[in-house]
């Protein structure tokens, strides 16, 4: 049975906030990571918390309805927590799957998945064509997001005072070291390059922070997202003027408007 969160009149009619959709897929437990696909219009890759096997799916971002179920072959999944989709140098769409919470700190490694982003819907298996291992100069972190622009790809640690944006190296074999590029806010839950690469934004439980240019940029301030239930994905509408969110105990697909939202401190 899919579950819902009832919300009341008021809250439904938040300025800057509409409810797109509720997702009617049972299989959408704890949905914790969200990108827009770069080949198929109106659609967006979603991935649950840890468990359940490394799955991918196709959801329709007008309707939340379920288009594709995609299994990653030969992945293994301790915890993926995040996703990104970016354009190769080579021009593919490339699928970056982030197998990196770590609860208790004690990975000796965390995982980012390369998969290449399938060009028909429909239910099939992909497998990666690389897995890269990294882990952070400090020893492990707790990691729930994954960003990426063309080669390149972010992470940012989830932890209490604050976290921090590493670059990831994309090391073929051993386990790179994650290079850090400064603190971030606390309790980081994902984060989402908008599609022209102009910008870049970060999520926790309560808040949203837009920072200008690509990571590390120039901060534009913080400001107060909608109530949820463990607020977890974010990505970016198709035309970078909104945020799309999720929640791993929230069936709805919520559109935030960022210039309409109290604005919060750091």
């Amino acid at each position: 049975m899919a579950f819902t969160v009832e919300t009341s009149p008021a809250a439904r009619a938040q300025p800057g906030v509409t409810q797109v959709c509720k997702f009617p897929d049972p299989r959408f437990k704890e949905i914790s990571g969200m990108a827009r696909s770069l080949l198929h219009p109106h659609v967006l890759w979603l991935h649950n918390d840890s468990g359940g096997g490394p799955l991918l799916f196709a959801v329709n971002e007008s309707t939340c309805a379920t288009l594709a179920t995609v299994t990653v072959a030969g992945a293994p999944a301790r915890d993926c927590e995040g996703i990104a989709i970016a354009r190769s140098s080579s021009g593919e769409s490339i699928i970056w799957l982030g197998d990196v919470g770590d609860n208790r700190d004690s990975w000796p490694y965390l995982r980012l998945h390369r998969i290449p982003e399938p060009a028909a819907l429909g239910d099939q298996t992909v497998t990666p064509t690389a897995t890269y291992r990294f882990t952070y100069p400090d020893g492990p972190h707790d990691t729930e997001t994954v960003m990426a622009y063309g080669d390149r790809v972010w992470v940012v640690t989830k932890q209490l005072a604050h976290g921090s944006l590493y670059a990831v190296p994309l090391k073929k074999h051993g386990v790179a070291i994650a290079k850090k590029l400064r603190a971030e806010g606390g309790l980081v839950t994902d984060g989402a390059i908008s599609p022209d690469g102009t910008k870049y934004a970060l999520r926790d439980y309560v808040n949203a922070e837009i920072v200008s240019g690509l990571p590390a940029g120039t901060s534009q301030g913080f400001f107060a997202l909608p109530n949820q239930a463990q607020g977890e994905g974010v990505t970016w509408t198709s035309d970078g003027k909104a945020l799309l969110i999720t929640s791993e105990r929230d069936a709805r697909l919520l559109r935030v408007e960022p210039a309409a939202m109290p604005r919060r401190a750091p």
